[in-house]
C-alpha cells in the first residue's frame, strides 16, 4: 500500500461533519491526513465539485494535495496528488458505491479534459480541425492496452477529418518497471524525427519487470531501428517530458490504462470513436 493510500485511509475514522462549507471540508481534510506523524507540510485545495445524480444531494469533490511527508533514512518526499472525495448528508468519504450494480462511484467521476492540452505535440493523427478529438493515456506494455490501442490507432488514422487523436504516455511504474524506459526512449526518438514510434511501442517485446535499461533499449532499438543511449533516456530531455504527461495525467484522475477521452468526456466503454459517422 502506498504513503498517500495509508494517509488517506485516515480520514475514514475521522467521523462525519453535520453541516459542512468548502472550508470545512479542507480544514477536515487538514486535520485528518495531517494528523499523520509522517507529514511535514501540507497544502490542500478544492479544485472541482461535480453534482451526483445519485445519491441525491451528494457531490463530488476534486481535491489537489500537496506537500512533504517523510520517507524513511531521514529522507522525505515530494506529495502531489488529485482525489475524489464524496461529501452530502453530514459526512465525507473516499469512494461510494452503487448497490445494484457494485460499481464504485469514483469510476464515473472525471473533470473534463482541458483542451489547452490538445495541443500539436501530442497530436498523433488527424486534423486539429476535426470532428472528434480522441485522448489516449496508455502504458506500452498493459496487456490491455497492446490490443486496444494499436487497433484504436490504425483506426482512427485512416480518418483524419474525423479524429484528432492525441497521445499521452502514463507508464504505471509500479506494474511494469519497464514500460518507463520505453516511454523516454520514445520521447528521443520522436525528438529525433523517427516516424511509427507509438506504433512501435506495442510491438517491443520485453518483461515488464526488467528494470536492466540496456537490456529494454537493445530491444527497443532493434523494433525502432534507434540507437537510443542509456545516456539519452536519462537526460533532461525525456524526464521533462514524462513529468509532464504524468502531470496531465494526474491532473484528469488518470489511474489506469487504457484512458480514453472522448470529445473531453471521459470515455469508460473506450469505443465512442467506433460510433460516429465518419468523413472520408
Amino acid at each position: 500500500m502506498s504513503l498517500m493510500s495509508k494517509l488517506f485511509l485516515t480520514i475514514l475514522s475521522l467521523g462525519s461533519l453535520v453541516s459542512a462549507s468548502d472550508k470545512d471540508i479542507v480544514n477536515f481534510l487538514k486535520k485528518g491526513i495531517g494528523s499523520n506523524p509522517n507529514i511535514i507540510s501540507l497544502d490542500i485545495k478544492i479544485v472541482n465539485k461535480i453534482p451526483m445524480n445519485t445519491p441525491k444531494g451528494w457531490e463530488a469533490y476534486i481535491i489537489q494535495l500537496d506537500g512533504r511527508a517523510k520517507a524513511g533514512a531521514g529522507k522525505t518526499r515530494e506529495i502531489s496528488q488529485r482525489s475524489i472525495y464524496f461529501v452530502g448528508g453530514g459526512a465525507i468519504t473516499t469512494d461510494l458505491y452503487d448497490v445494484k450494480t457494485g460499481e464504485k462511484l469514483s469510476n464515473t467521476v472525471s473533470p473534463k479534459f482541458n483542451t489547452k492540452y490538445y495541443d500539436k505535440q501530442h497530436r498523433i493523427y488527424g486534423n486539429k480541425d476535426a470532428a472528434h478529438k480522441v485522448v489516449i493515456f496508455s502504458d506500452p506494455l498493459c496487456p490491455f492496452c497492446r490490443t486496444y490501442v494499436p487497433e484504436a490507432l490504425k483506426y482512427m488514422k485512416k480518418y483524419p477529418k474525423t479524429f484528432a487523436l492525441y497521445y499521452y504516455h502514463f507508464p504505471l511504474k509500479s506494474l511494469h518497471p519497464a514500460a518507463v524506459t520505453l516511454v523516454q526512449a520514445a520521447y528521443v526518438a520522436e525528438a529525433q524525427g523517427k516516424k511509427g514510434i507509438i506504433e512501435g511501442m506495442y510491438r517491443v517485446k520485453v518483461d515488464g519487470h526488467e528494470t536492466n535499461q540496456q537490456k529494454i533499449l537493445d530491444v527497443f532499438n532493434k523494433v525502432q531501428n534507434t540507437k537510443i543511449t542509456v545516456k539519452d533516456i536519462n537526460g533532461v530531455f525525456a524526464q521533462k517530458h514524462l513529468k509532464h504527461d504524468m502531470s496531465v495525467a494526474q491532473e484528469h484522475l488518470v489511474n489506469g490504462t487504457p484512458t480514453v477521452f472522448f470529445d473531453g468526456v471521459k470515455d469508460n466503454s473506450k469505443m465512442k470513436y467506433k460510433n460516429v459517422k465518419l468523413i472520408k
